[in-house]
């Protein structure tokens, strides 16, 4: 039986610094074995390949909550149906377009203070999210997600509908909101394993997440598993509990569940 790791980056793989280095020995002992990682984040395709590039993960990703799956050329020796294709991957896209939900957020903005990423300039971005510029400006390159701050303290719920009535949805990350279209990173991870499956035959799935934007990954995969928040906290009973923060608790999973 084949093993597939779907896992978050910030709070899970990465500290509050996007550090990656407590996880490194981990992924190297993943990738000797032939064992898959799919970064399944909110992050934007660009700032994906910064991790996937330095840490030399070959497999498919999934970007923006689920907004779009890529897949490397030749990854799969079949046949399957996908969006579009560029120079490195097959697409497979499931998001709505960012334009759409750059509109939705400035009527909101009407009646209450948000700030998105689109409103924020490379260097405001950077500041915010305590990134290096060039990383913020990948953070930018959104396509599917946008991702936003509310300055109005309990506007959450008014927010939400407003959101949902335009038929979209509003999630809570690791550090953000998120408005984005009918897609989650459950619809995606499904793709994918119906993929695994064609490729290996039976497959063993585990997720590793942190924020409510994971609930959907988890929900979908065998073994769920929800690392401790920065603050201490978990943000849900319903999943296995990794006992660390963050890349300590991501690292806590995979031990449980591989034998490295």
């Amino acid at each position: 039986m084949q093993t597939i790791v779907f896992t978050d980056l910030d709070g899970a793989m990465l500290d509050e610094g996007y550090s990656y280095d407590a996880v490194k020995e981990s992924v190297a002992k993943l990738k000797e074995r032939k064992i898959p990682i799919v970064i399944c984040t909110s992050k934007t395709r660009a700032e994906i390949e910064i991790y996937t590039n330095e840490l030399g993960i070959g497999d498919p990703f999934i970007s923006e909550n689920g907004g779009a799956i890529f897949i490397p050329k030749g990854y799969f020796d079949f046949d399957f149906d996908f969006t579009k294709e560029d120079g490195r991957y097959c697409i497979i896209e499931l998001g709505t377009p960012t334009e759409k939900l750059i509109e939705v957020l400035g009527k909101i903005k009407k009646y209450y203070r948000i700030k998105s990423f689109h409103d924020m300039t490379d260097e405001e971005l950077s500041h915010d999210a305590a990134l290096p510029l060039e990383r913020a400006k990948k953070a930018k390159l959104r396509e599917y997600d946008e991702a936003f701050k509310i300055l109005d303290v309990g506007a959450e719920d008014v927010i939400k509908q407003v959101i949902n009535e335009a038929k979209l949805q509003f999630v809570r990350g690791t550090r953000y909101w998120h408005i984005h279209g009918d897609n989650d990173k459950g619809k995606a991870v499904r793709i994918l394993c119906n993929l695994f499956r064609r490729k290996y035959g039976d497959i063993k799935t585990i997720a590793i997440g942190e924020s409510p934007n994971d609930f959907p990954m988890l929900d979908a995969v065998d073994r769920p598993y929800l690392v401790r928040r920065f603050d201490n906290a978990f943000t849900s009973e319903k999943y296995i509990k990794a006992w660390g923060i963050g890349p300590d608790g991501w690292v806590y999973a995979i031990k449980e569940e591989i034998n490295l």
